[in-house]
């Protein structure tokens, strides 16, 4: 299918260049720029992310190692880790953000399909923070706590697909609720909250858009019950309350859906807050339930993508990094459903990883590594009854019975005594 392209040009055949480009343009990022124009920044950057490379040298010594393919792959001259410095400190870290959503909008497309695991007309959202640790003394703008300095990583993200629809970086001392002012919100969608964003004069904002909510309640939480609703195990309780401290009350006037659940297997007690009435109970709890994926999300960036150790100290240096990583996850995630792959994220990953400059279309490469791994596998359930098999013994039927030790067989080992 891709004769003679490697696995790195073959990914970025899925990169919208027009797209790009317009972005460049919007904020002259290569204006006057006679070498290493942003299309081989982020190529630079790319390729730190896909191949985990720990410093700048790293990436020059890397690159130049394959020379001889680069410019098939889109660069346009060697590379140099001062004038890549120079290029994340200087260039408008919003050309690479524009086109993350771009990117965004691209993936949303493809992955609308998708099925949740419960049955709702509305689009689900799930929003929520996480902190990345920076050095202080490094980085004095990203402030946090007295010794301590963070950025932090907000994100809107779609359930459907994991993909972000909004993304905003701020300090660490910037509190989580805030974001509630100037997050998009599609209308009557529903967005699941942790309790760390409760501000019932925002909250009330978010229902006057017109969109719903699912909130975890805090445990000083002052309402009244108007009326309940019958309900079944593991919901405890599902109530219509208005609030009743005179703050709370005149920040959210109007009556709330209280729904008291007990998760069957840690047996904690979970009590949500949410304004959407015309769902189930048991469909509130299961909906605060999937906002872990975006957890799982904020855990798959940190672990597979260079976001948490970086190549520059200004605040363009770090959101172009952060942003070139959003790119290249939502990359691969586009990769994986117009291929129709059906290995995870993380398996892709790894096999673009150590393939990159291999010439091999990627969907034979992904075919091979899945061929490998359920071979392995059946190889050690197959090893694993070599070794128990001995140990079992037959009974006068001939059939094999646990209870039974061959007496010719070691009792620690399992294998025959000589």
């Amino acid at each position: 299918m891709n004769p003679g392209r490697t696995v790195f040009a073959q990914l970025l055949q899925h990169l919208p260049r027009y797209e790009f480009n317009k972005c460049v343009h919007r904020y002259g990022g290569n204006y006057r720029i006679r070498r290493f124009p942003c299309y081989d920044q982020f190529l630079c950057l790319a390729f730190a992310q896909l191949t985990y490379r720990e410093s700048l040298r790293d990436i020059e010594t890397c690159l130049n190692s394959h020379h001889e393919k680069l410019y098939h792959v889109g660069f346009r001259g060697p590379v140099s880790r001062s004038t890549l410095a120079d290029a994340n400190e200087l260039r408008d870290y919003r050309i690479y953000q524009d086109f993350g959503y771009h990117l965004i909008a691209v993936a949303r497309s493809l992955y609308r399909g998708e099925e949740l695991e419960i049955e709702l007309e509305h689009s689900v959202y799930a929003l929520d923070s996480t902190t990345i640790d920076l050095c202080l003394s490094l980085f004095p703008w990203a402030t946090f706590r007295k010794t301590k300095g963070a950025i932090k990583l907000h994100t809107l993200l779609d359930l459907r697909g994991s993909i972000p629809t909004f993304v905003s970086l701020t300090p660490g001392s910037v509190h989580d609720v805030k974001l509630l002012d100037t997050v998009p919100l599609q209308k009557e969608c529903i967005v699941a909250l942790d309790r760390g964003y409760t501000d019932f004069r925002r909250l009330y904002a978010v229902h006057r858009q017109p969109a719903f909510f699912v909130i975890r309640a805090k445990s000083n939480l002052r309402c009244r019950r108007l009326t309940s609703r019958p309900v079944k195990t593991p919901v405890r309780a599902d109530q219509t309350v208005v609030l009743t401290t005179t703050r709370s009350r005149e920040a959210y006037p109007e009556a709330l859906r209280r729904v008291s659940y007990v998760e069957p297997e840690t047996k904690k007690r979970l009590v949500f807050l949410t304004n959407i009435f015309s769902i189930p109970a048991q469909t509130v709890a299961d909906i605060f339930r999937l906002r872990w994926q975006i957890e799982l999300f904020f855990k798959w960036i940190k672990q597979h993508l260079r976001i948490k150790s970086f190549f520059g100290t200004s605040v363009n240096a770090v959101k172009t990094q952060i942003w070139v990583a959003l790119c290249i996850y939502l990359l691969v995630a586009i990769l994986k459903k117009r291929l129709h792959l059906s290995c995870s994220l993380h398996t892709l990953l790894q096999i673009l990883e150590v393939n990159l400059f291999e010439r091999k279309p990627i969907e034979q490469l992904v075919r091979d590594a899945m061929k490998q791994i359920t071979e392995t596998e059946i190889s050690n359930q197959a090893d694993l009854f070599k070794v128990i098999s001995p140990v079992l013994a037959p009974d006068r039927t001939g059939n094999w019975r646990p209870d039974r030790r061959d007496p010719r067989c070691d009792d620690y080992t399992g294998t025959p005594v000589l």
